[in-house]
């Protein structure tokens, strides 16, 4: 086996702190100079059931998963409900290991904790171990964490046994304990890793070849999810109001922004439901603070009559939309691209809003800082759509690109000498001034509450300039008119000041593959797959969803043969919204289709251009669909 990549994999039960051990584990590969990425699988249960963190960590850049793993340390569950074959739900005690096997990769390397985990109770374990020529080392981790310490150091004392298998060593991840605890527990935690070191070096002979690998980065590096990059992006943007309702996953955003804002002057608020959440957000943003809300899945549905009132009131917001497998409670914990359409469409009336779709962390950060200058000049909510897969990943990313300076400023409001003005000439401040001419990009004055003369009527019902409410026709044409232009004005100033839609490999590729959000990563490893396979392929991953990017999406598809557009979703909604905007090339789209609660990994998205433009491929292995061209 080569050993220029780690994908290490920890299973055990929620509650058994398997999120906080891999995010260390992660850091102290990070800190030895490797380039990481992660993956979180975990269930809709606050304690037990099957769960697991994937680390991947190389030399190179790392932007996905990898195609199945080569590293277990399976702990056990010790919240299991009912530890019983014949359970409904079957022995989850044993799922940490049992659930694993299928993508452990041949010469593959397995600890499980023998305190816990019995490996004669999984039917064939040793003919398969023998079969994938993986190397087994049964340890009893509970038992030594238990002589030290308290039975939750078995994740320490697995981490151990993982060093020494790896031939890593210790002083990162001592590091990590020693900035996180303290007193006795930082004394039992550091007894209880050394031990397991020295005893599978001492003890056990290391039949595997699998050794972590050495790396260096040429500047520091920061390991980050998305959640990290949305939450650092509003901060730096000035945003210093938050409300929420916790609801997975965009509660990660919420958490973060509730631990910065009051070392910043902020407020953030938890409110009864996603109604008053969103709601909040908006008077606070009519009151003159950069202000933002969000939720997931059914959440966001609730904000539907906010947004509209957003919309028509022209009250700047950003509100945050973290997707995740529906319909209804669906899948909560399981990653999905399935609420594009409801984000786009959501709420009565003819929608008025901007929605990016950012692709990694960084994108993340500079997507969401845009949404703020977006909404705060053009007086429109912004919404960034991302989803499970994004909030909870992490992966390193240069900490020099979150060094960008604040930017405080509330955009479009009109000043006191501008309203005095303004009065003298129209007799009252019009706050929905029209645009005839469109020379304000169909942006009309705001004032502030308490600005002297800048009193108006803010309305969900259509009005007049000074906020009235008008039936009168002819008003209503020139508002929405004004309102609706804005879109082409923001599309103007994308195309002119940002880079959203990046596309990657060769320019004169003859095939191409589309996507949008959090697929960017996986798609471009499969590109460098396909391309060193002889394939001619380049990708583009489509980040401003509304409004649509057309002339660089045009040129992508006027420069291929043919696309496959990939997505986490059952109804190829991004291939849809694409011939809605350009309809001419329906008979160039295929679809590649996921929707089992996993992300895709590059072999999937390899085998699916394969199968259907680039030669023969079996894709009965993958939970993966095509779906043919329009007319086909």
């Amino acid at each position: 086996m080569t050993d220029d990549e780690l994908i290490w994999r920890i299973a055990g039960g929620s509650g058994d702190g398997i999120d906080s051990t891999s995010q260390n584990f992660a850091k102290a590969l990070m800190r030895s100079g490797l380039n990481v990425f992660t993956h979180r699988h975990y269930p809709s249960r606050i304690r037990g059931g099957h769960t697991y963190v994937e680390i991947r960590a190389k030399d190179e850049p790392v932007k996905s998963r990898g195609d199945n793993y080569n590293f277990l340390l399976a702990l056990g569950d010790s919240f299991a409900r009912n530890p019983q074959e014949e359970a409904y739900y079957g022995n989850e005690e044993i799922k940490p290991l049992s659930e694993n096997l299928d993508e452990l990769r041949e010469g593959g390397v397995i600890v499980y904790d023998s305190g816990l985990l019995d490996a004669s109770e999984i039917e064939n374990f040793d003919e398969r171990a023998e079969e994938n020529d993986w190397h087994v080392y049964d340890l009893d981790l509970r038992g030594l964490a238990k002589e030290h310490g308290r039975e939750v150091m078995r994740n320490t004392a697995g981490v151990g046994a993982t060093a020494a298998l790896l031939d890593m060593d210790l002083e990162h991840i001592e590091g990590l304990m020693e900035d996180a605890m303290s007193g006795d527990v930082l004394e039992a935690n550091l007894q209880i890793l050394e031990e397991a070191y020295e005893s599978v070096n001492e003890d056990y002979e290391h039949t595997h070849d699998l050794r972590a690998p050495s790396g260096t980065q040429d500047e520091e590096q920061v390991l980050v999810s998305g959640s990290h990059g949305i939450a650092y992006g509003a901060l730096d943007e000035g945003c210093r109001f938050i409300s929420g309702y916790p609801m997975t996953p965009w509660t990660d955003v919420y958490t973060i922004m509730t631990q910065h804002l009051p070392d910043m002057g902020g407020i953030s608020e938890q409110v009864e439901d996603e109604i008053a959440a969103a709601s909040l957000a908006i008077g606070a943003s009519h009151a003159g603070a950069k202000a933002m809300s969000g939720s997931s899945g059914g959440g966001f549905a609730l904000m539907s009559e906010p947004l509209g009132l957003a919309e028509i009131t022209e009250t700047p917001i950003v509100l945050v939309e973290a997707m995740r497998a529906g319909p209804s409670t669906g899948m909560p914990t399981k990653p999905e691209q399935g609420d594009l359409e409801h984000v786009l469409y959501t709420s009565q009336g003819d929608s008025n809003r901007v929605v990016f779709a950012p692709g990694d962390p960084a994108e993340c950060y500079e997507q969401t800082r845009k949404a703020f200058e977006i909404a705060y000049e053009y007086q429109i909510p912004a919404i960034v759509l991302y989803d499970q897969k994004l909030s909870g990943g992490h992966q390193t990313v240069p900490e020099v690109h979150f060094d960008e300076e604040p930017n405080p400023d509330i955009g479009s409001v009109v000043t006191e000498k501008d309203l005095e003005e303004a009065v003298q000439e129209a007799g009252r401040f019009k706050r929905y001034m029209y645009d005839d001419e469109g020379e304000r990009g169909g942006v009309s004055p705001r004032s502030i509450p308490g600005q002297k003369g800048g009193n108006f009527l803010a309305s969900g019902n259509e009005h007049n300039e000074v906020g009235h409410i008008s039936e009168d026709p002819n008003n209503r044409v020139l508002q929405m008119n004004r309102r609706m232009s804005k879109l082409d004005s923001i599309r103007e100033e994308l195309d002119e000041n940002a880079d959203h839609q990046p596309v990657y490999g060769p320019e004169d590729a003859e095939y191409g593959i589309l996507s949008f959000g959090s697929t960017k990563g996986v798609i471009e490893e499969a590109v460098d797959q396909l391309n060193d396979d002889g394939h001619s392929v380049k990708a583009m991953n489509v980040s401003d969803i509304m409004p649509f990017p057309k002339d660089e999406v045009t040129a992508f598809l006027e420069s291929v043969d043919e696309s496959l557009v990939v997505e986490m979703n059952a109804s190829a909604q991004f291939r849809r919204h694409i011939q809605g905007q350009l309809g001419r090339f329906g008979e160039k789209l295929y679809s590649l289709l996921k929707y089992d609660g996993n992300p895709f990994e590059p072999a999937e998205v390899v085998s699916g251009f394969e199968s259907r433009i680039g030669g023969d491929a079996d894709l009965s292995q993958y939970n993966v669909r095509i779906e043919s061209a329009t007319g086909d």
